[in-house]
């Protein structure tokens, strides 16, 4: 239910207050995005798989995040399109756990439900 509030409220905050990305970042901003889109998704996977550890998801969402500005930075300084790499690496990532969510949902092999019974007998 929070996720739900929070990109409704994101999407409204976005709405009322637009803000330009200068063009000299739109790399930099679309090469996060993708880390962190990602994360999030990996994030979804493992929590699917009940593997999920916040602390494993928030350093790796912040470390990709960084590494791909970073690989950006270094190609903008070498004048080479670095940030291609980490456009297809994060793109496949993304198609691949995307693919491995909508399975386990309509195989119903997700591990929630079992983690939170699990959870309940051990209280």
């Amino acid at each position: 239910m929070w996720i739900i509030m929070a990109i409704f409220i994101g999407i409204i905050i976005g709405i009322i207050l637009p803000y330009d990305i200068p063009l000299v970042y739109a790399k930099y901003v679309s090469v996060s995005f993708l880390a962190g889109m990602d994360s999030v998704l990996g994030g979804v996977r493992a929590n699917m798989e009940g593997k999920f550890n916040f602390t494993v998801f928030s350093t790796g969402f912040v470390a990709n995040a960084l590494l791909a500005a970073l690989l950006t930075f270094v190609g903008d300084r070498l004048g080479v399109d670095l940030y291609l790499a980490a456009i297809v690496t994060f793109g496949v990532r993304i198609f691949q756990n995307f693919a491995i969510i909508r399975r386990d949902l309509i195989q119903g092999r997700c591990n929630i439900n079992k983690d939170k019974k699990n959870v309940a007998e051990n209280i």
